[in-house]
C-alpha cells in the first residue's frame, strides 16, 4: 500500500485539521481561535515535515504539535503505537497525560504513559493493547528496545512520528546524543523515516537545533522535505538578536541585593502577601534552608527538588497548584513546563546559569489576561549580583545562548554499541554502523572504539558477528543490564524514610561525619533526627525533630561555571554597562562598590595583567569564561601556575614571571592552542568511562573543558600591565 499523499492546499489552516478535533477545540475547549504558532504548524506537520516549534512557556506548543499529528494519524489511518511523545522529566509526562488522553479520546484514540515509575501491570497492559500515543523518556525507550519482555519489532512497527518536548534540555548535554541514537535505532526497527517535531522555548540557534534533531538526515538542507523552524513572533517573546540593542523586553524585572539567605527569606515573607510565588534556587541545599526559614516565619511553603521523593514532590506541587498566598521553593525541576497553576510571582535567588533558563522561569508568570511577566532577583553576595547583572544585560539585548551538543561523546557511542548488541543479540561486524545511518560520532570515527570493546572483552566476535562479552556482563549486567540503560550517573545517596513513607535522598557524608549529639537532617524543609541507618540497603530511618537539621548533596563531574558570553557581559557591567531593569537602592549601592573595588581588574581596551593586589600572585584578568581560561592555562603552561584552578575571570601565572617571558609565551600561544589537562578523578563522573581506553576518556573530557574560540579571542586582545615591578 502506498503512502497517502499530503493534504490538499487550503487557505484556512483549520481545514487541514480533522473535523472532530475542530469541533472540540471550539465547543469543548471554548477557544475562539488558534494561536499563531498553532496555526502556522498545521500545514507543515500535516504534510509530514520535520519541524522545530518555538514559543515561550505556556505558548501552546503541545497543542501546536499534537492537533496536526493526530489529524494526520486519522487521515492516513495509522495503527498501533504510531506517535511517541518524549520528555526529559517523568513529572512533565505525568502532567501532560490527562491532556493527551483528552485529545486522543476525541478521535477514538488512546494515550498511555511508560516510564520507570509506571507499575509492571500497567506496562503489560500497554504491551497487549498498544496505545496510539505513548508518553515516555529516551531511557524508557532504550529499556524497551533491549528488554526480553518486549517484542520491539512488533511494538514499534507502526511508528510514524515523535514529538520531543523541551528539546533544548536534551540537545545541550549527553542525553541529546543518547536520544538521537535511540531515534535512529527506532527508525530502523520501524522500517521507515519517522517525522520528528521538537518543542522548545527561545534558543539562539534554532536552525542548527532543527538540523541536530533530524539526526542522520539532518545533513540535508533544511528546506528539503519541508523541514522548517516555526516561531511566530509573540508580543512578549524575546528572540535572539545578532545585533544587540538596548531595548528592554516586556516584563517587570527587578534586581535586589540582600546579602544572605536569611535576609532573602525576610524579603519574600514581607512582599506580595496574598499571592502565589515560585522561588528558584540554584542548589538543593538552598531550597531546603530557604524553605525552613520561610516556614519559621509563618509562610505556607512547599518544596521541590530532585532529591525529594516523587510522592513528596507531587504532593507539594498539587497543594501549591490549588492554594493561594503561598510559596513553592524549587531548583530547576519546575523550570520546564509542569503546570503549577495560576502563578503571580517568580523570585530568583542569585542567578541562573543561562539566559535561556531565565526565559523559562520568567515565562511562568504573566499568563492571566492583564498581567505581565515578572521576576525579582534576590542576590546573596557580590559575585551573584555581578552574575545577575550580566545575565540581565544580555537578556535586555535579546541575546539567547546557542544550544550546542557536547563534543566527542565516545562514552555514549560505547553504550549504544553495547545496547544494540543486547537489542539484536548479534550484530554484523560490518553492519552495525547502518543502525545509525552515519550519524556523527556513531559513524566510521567510532571504529577504533569498537576494536577496543572487542579487545577488552566487552564484545565477543565470532564468524563476522558481534555480541555481548564477559566484561560487559561483569560491568553492566546487574539486574538484566539495567545499569546499561541508565545512561546518566547520579551520586550515590541514601534513601530517607519516616516509617514506610519515603521523603527523599541525602548525601552519605551527612551520615558518616562526626557530630556531637543526635544526628539531624534537613529534608523537605523539615528537620529530622536519624533513628537507624541500614548501611547494606542504603536506607536511613528518621523521626521528626524540632530543628538543627543539615542539608548536603555532592555533585558529579565539572562544577557549573559561567560561559564566555556571560563573563564578557560581566566585564561590561564592571566597566559601567547597566541592564535596563529596575535596581533597588541596595543593589545600586552594592554594584557601585563592586565596580570601585574592581576598577584595576578591567580595561576597556583589552585584558589586564596584574601583579600583587589581593596577594603575591600574577593574574591575567581575561574575563573569558572558565573553559577559555582552562584552555589558556594549558596553552601557556610555561608561564602559568601549575597548581592553579582557572576561574571565569582570570588565569593565575607564575610569581617570578618577567614581561619578556610573558611576551614570548603569548606570541607562541597564538599558533598552537592546547586542550586543558584533565584530572583523572573527573573520569568517575563520565558514565561508561570503564568501556573506554583511558586516553580516549581523557580526550573526551579535555575537548569538553575547552573553549578554543574564547581563548583565541583573549590572546588577540591588547594587554595592560598593572603594578608590574620585578
Amino acid at each position: 500500500m502506498s503512502e497517502p499523499s499530503g493534504p490538499a492546499e487550503s487557505t484556512d489552516p483549520l481545514d487541514l485539521l480533522h473535523p472532530g478535533l475542530v469541533h472540540h477545540i471550539v465547543n469543548t475547549l471554548g477557544w475562539a481561535g488558534l494561536r499563531p504558532l498553532q496555526e502556522e504548524a498545521i500545514g507543515p506537520l500535516t504534510g509530514g515535515a520535520d519541524a522545530l516549534l518555538l514559543a515561550p512557556t505556556a505558548g501552546g506548543k503541545t497543542e501546536a504539535a499534537c492537533f496536526p499529528l493526530l489529524s494526520r494519524m486519522e487521515r492516513e489511518r495509522w495503527t498501533g503505537t504510531s506517535l511517541l511523545y518524549v520528555c526529559p522529566l517523568k513529572a512533565l509526562l505525568n502532567n501532560l497525560l490527562p491532556r493527551l488522553e483528552t485529545y486522543t479520546s476525541w478521535l477514538g484514540r488512546t494515550a498511555a504513559l511508560w516510564h520507570g515509575d509506571v507499575a509492571q501491570t500497567r506496562r503489560k497492559r500497554i504491551l497487549r493493547e498498544r496505545p496510539d500515543v505513548l508518553l515516555t523518556t529516551p531511557e524508557s525507550l532504550e529499556a524497551m528496545l533491549v528488554s526480553v519482555n518486549v517484542d520491539h519489532a512488533a511494538f514499534f512497527s507502526g511508528l510514524r512520528g515523535i514529538v520531543v518536548d523541551e528539546v533544548h534540555a536534551f540537545a545541550g548535554d549527553d542525553r541529546g546524543w543518547h536520544l538521537l541514537a535511540v531515534l535512529e535505532r527506532l527508525e530502523r526497527v520501524a522500517g521507515r523515516p519517522v517525522q520528528r517535531v521538537g518543542l522548545s522555548a527561545t534558543v539562539g540557534n534554532p536552525e542548527q537545533l532543527l538540523t541536530w534533531l533530524r539526526g542522520a538526515r539532518g545533513r540535508d538542507e533544511l528546506d528539503d522535505h519541508g523541514a522548517r523552524v516555526i516561531a511566530p513572533q509573540a508580543p512578549s517573546a524575546v528572540t535572539p538578536s545578532s545585533a544587540p540593542s538596548e531595548t528592554t523586553p516586556a516584563g517587570d524585572v527587578q534586581l535586589d541585593y540582600v546579602g544572605s539567605l536569611a535576609n532573602a527569606a525576610t524579603v519574600i515573607a514581607a512582599l506580595h502577601r496574598g499571592e502565589k510565588r515560585l522561588v528558584f534556587c540554584e542548589s538543593r541545599k538552598q531550597v531546603e534552608e530557604l524553605g525552613q526559614s520561610l516556614r519559621a516565619k509563618g509562610v505556607t511553603t512547599f518544596l521541590s527538588h530532585a532529591s525529594l521523593s516523587a510522592d513528596e514532590r507531587r504532593r507539594a506541587e498539587e497543594a501549591f497548584s490549588d492554594a493561594r498566598d503561598c510559596v513553592i521553593v524549587s531548583t530547576s525541576t519546575l523550570e520546564l513546563g509542569i503546570d503549577v497553576g495560576d502563578l503571580d510571582r517568580v523570585v530568583q535567588i542569585d542567578s541562573p546559569s543561562t539566559v535561556a533558563s531565565f526565559l523559562q522561569r520568567l515565562g511562568r508568570t504573566g499568563r492571566r489576561p492583564g498581567s505581565q511577566r515578572n521576576c525579582l532577583f534576590l542576590t546573596l553576595d557580590e559575585a551573584a549580583l555581578l552574575s545577575a547583572s550580566a545575565l540581565l544585560l544580555l537578556w535586555t539585548r535579546g541575546w539567547v545562548e546557542p544550544i550546542v551538543a557536547p563534543p566527542e561523546p565516545r562514552h555514549i557511542v560505547a553504550q549504544q554499541i553495547l545496547a544494540l548488541c543486547l537489542q539484536e543479540q548479534r550484530v554484523g561486524e560490518r553492519l552495525w554502523q547502518e543502525w545509525w545511518g552515519g550519524l556523527g560520532p556513531f559513524g566510521p570515527a567510532s571504529e577504533p572504539l569498537v576494536r577496543h570493546l572487542v579487545e577488552a572483552g566487552f564484545l565477543n566476535r565470532d564468524t563476522g558477528l558481534m555480541f555481548i562479552g564477559p566484561e560487559a556482563e561483569k560491568r553492566f549486567g546487574y539486574r538484566h543490564f539495567m545499569d546499561l540503560t541508565a545512561v546518566f550517573t547520579a551520586a550515590p545517596e541514601f534513601t530517607v524514610l519516616t516509617g514506610r513513607t519515603e521523603i527523599g535522598t541525602t548525601d552519605p557524608v551527612l551520615l558518616t561525619e562526626r557530630v556531637a549529639g543526635p544526628r539531624r537532617l534537613l529534608l523537605a524543609g523539615r528537620s529530622w533526627k536519624v533513628a537507624y541507618i541500614d548501611w547494606s540497603r542504603r536506607r536511613c530511618f528518621v523521626e521528626p525533630a524540632d530543628g538543627g537539621g543539615k542539608a548536603r548533596w555532592g555533585g558529579v563531574g565539572l562544577s557549573r561555571t559561567s560561559s564566555h558570553a556571560l563573563t564578557r557581559a560581566a566585564r561590561e557591567v564592571m566597566l559601567g554597562a547597566t541592564p535596563r531593569v529596575a535596581f533597588t537602592r541596595r543593589a545600586d549601592g552594592a554594584l557601585d562598590q563592586l565596580r570601585a573595588k574592581g576598577e584595576e581588574l578591567v580595561d576597556p581596551a583589552g585584558t589586564v595583567l596584574l601583579r600583587g593586589g589581593r596577594d603575591t600572585n600574577v593574574r591575567w584578568w581575561t574575563w573569558a569564561g572558565y573553559k577559555a581560561n582552562a584552555t589558556l592555562a594549558a596553552t601557556l603552561a610555561s608561564v602559568s601556575d601549575p597548581l592553579q584552578r582557572p576561574t571565569d575571570m582570570y588565569v593565575r601565572l607564575r610569581e617570578d614571571l618577567t614581561p619578556q617571558e610573558w611576551h614570548r609565551a603569548k606570541s607562541d600561544a597564538g599558533e598552537r592552542l592546547c586542550l586543558p589537562v584533565v584530572d583523572p578523578r573527573a573520569l568517575h563522573g563520565l558514565k561508561f568511562n570503564a568501556a573506554l581506553p583511558p586516553r580516549l576518556a581523557e580526550a573526551t573530557l579535555s575537548a569538553r573543558m575547552a573553549d578554543l574560540d574564547g581563548a583565541a579571542s583573549a590572546l588577540a586582545e591588547p594587554v595592560r600591565f598593572t603594578h608590574w615591578a620585578i
